[in-house]
Order: structure tokens, then sequence, then C-alpha cells
């Protein structure tokens, strides 16, 4: 059992899951840190910038790029600045989207990412989680201990396999492998295993599907409840969940586990798809024991979708014993840090430890990014301290978690001493953390340097290390070094990340260039066949809505249902402030709110009633 707090609470006799699910939550006096303090209820010009980068040889593509566990994105550089009304609806913002649709891949997207790029410290660190393909394979890996000992996560690891894919990048996968095996290479558990990790690492979804594919058509290997797993998820991500379903009906049943489905699982997770996701947890808790993973999978989809169901699952976890993972107290730690609940956050982290789990760097480094955002610098210098250790110089993974927050709370001071210890060999991950640290502390001359050593560094650096200097011109309004660096991008031949197309949309519309923004969005990525960055299209949105232009802000609202992105009231409350800004009558927003099954909260009811006061004086003009 796992009571959190010393508290009682009474609920009501409810489902998990209204309608379908059998799990019942009985009215225990349960000492919860969720519940603490916690109100759920309130929880150059743009044609030659296309022509620079639309029709580059190669445009990025993330293939439905599995980040199941929580990306929460980086904290202003002004902590504590905001106002609790406006930090519910950034609690809303923080919460993931996703950033391309399962099934878009194109045939191109196959060999993205070839260059050999690494997921560096910074990206995982930025996104506060590690990638879910990578922890569901770690955690549906079958116990072959000697194996998994050979492949460390935390190596890098290149196969023959691979190097023979990359020798031959134009040839099908499946005649590179023949070639491979007929000159007389073995292809072993080891072989693949490093094989499919270094692909998925680098999201490269649809080769490694094609190298699932070809070993199970040519029988290679004795495949394995893993191994059909991995199958499943590498499906869902290049093909969609709906392929997925129907390739675990082909799975012999002996090997149909619970493996196979929290994999399944995960992947309707990400795609914030509740039915499904909650059915198929109801039809595995009838045949499997309740695993800490797939609850942590709902509590993730339900901080997404419907906060108020977080307590059940947790009451859940506690009634059949669950032990929570690293990974859950990471995700309730970040829900109740975003939630400004610092007293709660605390409280998980207290019982976490009396657990005997050792927080990690990255769950340190969000706890400092939320004192920071909360305002408390005193608390947060405390854990970069716990962070740095003894001998900072000993213990080098902290420098990128390190920078950027020492920068949040303005300790130039400490970033200049943290940047002195890698500064004359740093990393990329480093170099990437030093240009939004300095960018942060309004030195810009700093983070040019910055980059330009990190260019000499990165043997080809992608549109992800441009973008890292693009959003500090953007963030400055330099919209003249921004087209330069542009330029720069374009020449290099970098593939063109959704990231990169973000910071250069931000740039153009910090810049007043709102026109300028949205053609670039529009042809840059949508004709691409991609997805654009929710935060690309909330940028623009909130632009219209500022000038109090209603029309192309209900456009850019209606163009992110058209592409995807579901309806938040984050998206609602930019759409209501445009209609505010132009003295514009809302009629009927409490129903379009009600449509899409949203409750506004304190912050946003407060909009409303300055909508109402205009809907008021058109009312009384038209009776005049």
């Amino acid at each position: 059992m796992w009571a959190f707090r010393r508290a009682s609470v009474h609920l009501r006799n409810r489902g998990l899951i209204s309608g379908t699910s059998r799990i019942s939550c009985v009215k225990p006096e349960i000492a919860s840190c969720y519940l603490e303090s916690h109100n759920a209820e309130s929880i150059e010009s743009q044609g030659e910038v296309l022509d620079a980068l639309v029709y580059l040889r190669r445009f990025y593509s993330t293939s439905g790029s599995s980040k199941s566990y929580l990306k929460f994105r980086s904290f202003s550089s002004h902590a504590g600045n905001k106002s609790s009304s406006d930090h519910n609806d950034t609690l809303e913002d923080a919460l993931p989207e996703l950033d391309t649709p399962n099934g878009a891949v194109h045939k191109a997207a196959s060999r993205d990412g070839m260059d050999g790029e690494l997921i560096s410290e910074l990206d995982l660190y930025e996104d506060e989680s590690v990638s879910d393909d990578i922890q569901t394979e770690l955690e549906s890996l079958d116990s072959v201990s000697d194996v998994w000992e050979k492949i460390s996560p935390k190596t890098e690891v290149v196969s023959a396999m691979i190097k023979a894919l990359f020798v031959a990048p134009l040839l099908p996968v499946s005649r590179v492998l023949d070639n491979w095996v007929e000159t007389g290479n073995e292809v072993t558990q080891t072989e693949v295993l490093s094989t499919m990790l270094y692909l998925r690492k680098r999201k490269m979804f649809v080769m490694a599907l094609q190298v699932s594919e070809w070993l199970e058509s040519r029988k290679q290997l004795d495949w394995t409840e893993s191994m059909y797993a991995s199958h499943v998820d590498l499906i869902a991500k290049v093909h969609g969940t709906f392929k997925a379903e129907k390739y675990i009906e082909q799975i012999p049943e002996s090997f149909r586990s619970e493996i196979v489905y929290r994999t399944l699982l995960a992947n309707y997770v990400f795609t914030k798809n509740v039915e499904k996701a909650e059915h198929l947890f109801n039809k595995m808790k009838n045949s499997f024991p309740v695993s800490c993973f797939s609850c942590t999978q709902l509590l993730l989809l339900y901080t997404k979708t419907n906060r108020k169901k977080i307590l059940n699952v947790l009451l859940l976890m506690e009634r059949e014993n669950i032990k929570p993972s690293h990974y859950t107290y990471m995700l309730l730690i970040n829900f109740k840090g975003w939630s400004r609940d610092i007293s709660g956050m605390e409280q998980v982290l207290e019982k976490m430890m009396s657990e005997g789990i050792v927080p990690s760097m990255r769950l340190q480094a969000s706890l400092a990014r939320h004192y920071a955002f909360s305002g408390l610098n005193d608390k947060t210098e405390v854990v970069l301290k716990e962070m740095e250790g003894d001998d900072i110089t000993k213990n080098r993974l902290s420098y990128r978690f390190l920078l950027p927050i020492y920068a949040s709370i303005g300790r130039a001071d400490e970033v200049r001493r943290i940047w002195r210890q890698c500064e004359s060999n740093p990393d990329r991950g480093e170099c990437m953390a030093g240009i939004e640290a300095w960018g942060k502390l309004n030195e810009i001359e700093e983070a040019e340097a910055v980059f330009d050593k990190l260019l000499k560094i990165a043997e080809r650096p992608s549109s992800r290390h441009y973008a890292a200097l693009l959003n500090v011109y953007a963030n400055h309004g330099m919209l003249t070094k921004g087209k330069a660096l542009i330029s720069r991008m374009a020449e290099s031949g970098a593939a063109v990340m959704p990231v990169a197309w973000n910071a250069i949309v931000k740039l153009y519309a910090g810049a007043g260039e709102v026109e300028a923004a949205y053609s670039i969005l529009e042809n840059g990525v949508t004709q691409k066949g991609g997805r654009a960055l929710v935060t690309s299209y909330l940028t623009i949105l909130d632009h219209y809505a500022n000038k109090g232009d209603v029309h192309n802000a209900e456009k850019m609202f209606l163009k992110m249902r058209l592409v995807g992105y579901p309806v938040k009231m984050r998206s609602y409350r930019s759409l209501l402030n445009a209609y505010i800004n132009a003295k514009a009558p809302a009629y009927g927003f409490r129903e379009r709110i009600r449509g899409d099954n949203l409750a506004p909260n304190n912050a946003f009811a407060g909009l409303l009633a300055q909508a109402d006061a205009i809907n008021g004086s058109f009312g009384a003009k038209f009776l005049a």
C-alpha cells in the first residue's frame, strides 16, 4: 500500500472509467499527496524563406515519435512572474500534443535522420522524459540479462547490421540485409537488439519496421513476446493503431502476452484515444495482473484528457498493492509542479524517497525548474547544488541541466562558472544548453559564440541545432539576424525538423510579420506532408487574437482542428481574446466549449464575463 498523506479523503463510489470500467473506488481512507491542496477544476520576405527551406532535398517527419511519458516544455526565463490564473492555462499548455499524425509517413521518411544524429540528453531533458520507444523496449525485453548487459542504453552501439544499412542507403532494407547475410554475417539476438535500439533512438521507425519485417519474413531468430511487442509498436508508429490491432490478431496466441497489449495501450495513450485505451485497459485487467506500466499510461492519458480520473488510478494502484515506478512518481511530481502545488510535489517526492527510489538527475532538474517557475530561487539553488555533487568536474552529465536552470533564476555568475568547466571541449548537448542559457540572460554575443563552437564540433549540424539560436533571436525580436541564420541553415542542407519550423514561425510572428509566419507554416510544413508543433499554430493564433483579428483567429482555430490537434481551453482562451480585443460579440461561446467537453477554469470564466458584457452592449444597441 502506498498511502501518500495522513489526510483522509472521502470519495463517492464510482468506476475508473464511466460506463465501461469494472474498477470501483471503494471509500478507503487514503492520505493522498495527489488530492492535498489540489483543485481538479482549476487545474527578407516569406518567399525567400520558402525558397531556401521548403524545397530542401529532405524534410524531417517524425513518424509518430512516441514520447508517452510527460513531455513538459522548458520553463520561462521569467520565473515566478505569471499569475496563478495564467499558470492554470500553462499547465494545460505543458501537457503534450502530438507532433505528427500516425500514418502520415512518406517513403522518403524511411531514410530521414540517417546522418546518425544522436538525440542529446538536452533533448530528453526538454521533453522531461525518456522516449517511450526506448522505455517500452527496456520494460518489454525478455529477461536475457547477458544480452542486455552487452547493450547498455548508456553507451553507443553501432552494430555491423547498422553499418551495412548506412553503406547502401538507397537500396531496399530487405535487399541490403539479404546481401549482408549472404556475405557470411550472422543474425544474432545481440545484433538485432542493438540495431533496433540504434534506430529507435533516432526515431527512424520506418527503417526499424522494415528490419523487423525482414526478420519475421525470413524467419530469423526465434521470435519472443518482446519482439512481437516491438513489432506492434513500430506498426502503430508508422501505420497507426488500427494496423497494429490487425497485426496482433495474427500473433500466435501463446505470444499475445501483457507486454504486447500494453505496447498497444501506450500508443492509444500517445494518440489520446481515451475510449480505446480504457477499453483495452479493462480487457487486460480481466486477463493479466494489473501492471505499474499500464497504470502509469492511464495516469499519463488522464493528465492530458481528464484530470479528475487521476485519483481513481491511484486508488486502484493502492488497492492492488502496485508499487509506483520512478516514472510514475516523475509523472505525479511534474503534474503537481505544473499545478503550482509545491507542497504536494514535495510530499510526493518524500514518499518516493521513503520507498527507496532515488531521484534521477532528470527528475531533480524537473524539481528545480518547478521551484524556479514558482519564484522559489533558494529552493532551486539547493536542488542545483545537489545535482552538482561534491565535485562537479566528475558529474559532467549535470552541465546541460544546470546551465539553463541557473539562467532562469538570473544567476549569470553560475552559468559562467559551469560553462567554464566544459568550454574547452563541450559536447553538442552542452552547447545547446549554453545557447539557451545565454539567450535567457540576454547575452546574445555569448549565445552566438557557443553556436559557432557547436557548428565546429557537430559533423553534420541538424536544424535542431540551428533552432536553438533561432529561438534566441525570436525571443529578442532580432528578425534580420534570424533571416541570416535561416539562410545558413538552408545552405547547410540540414533536414528541417518541426522544432526548426516552430522557431522560424515564432521569429516572423514576433516581428509582426504574422502573415509571413502563417505562409511559412502552411507552405513549409503542411505541403510537405508533415505537421508542425502545436505551439507553431498557437503562436500565430495568439498574434491574431492580440490584434483583435477575429476572422483570422477563427481560421487558425479551425486549422488546428483540421490538422488533428485536439481543442483545449488554451486555444479557446486565445480565440475568445480575439473577440474581446475586437470588442465583437462572441455569441454561443459557452455552447462551443461544452460541445468539446471542456470546462472553463476560473481564469476563463473571467474572460467569459468580459465577453458577456460586450454581448450585452451589442444587444442593447440592437434593441435601441
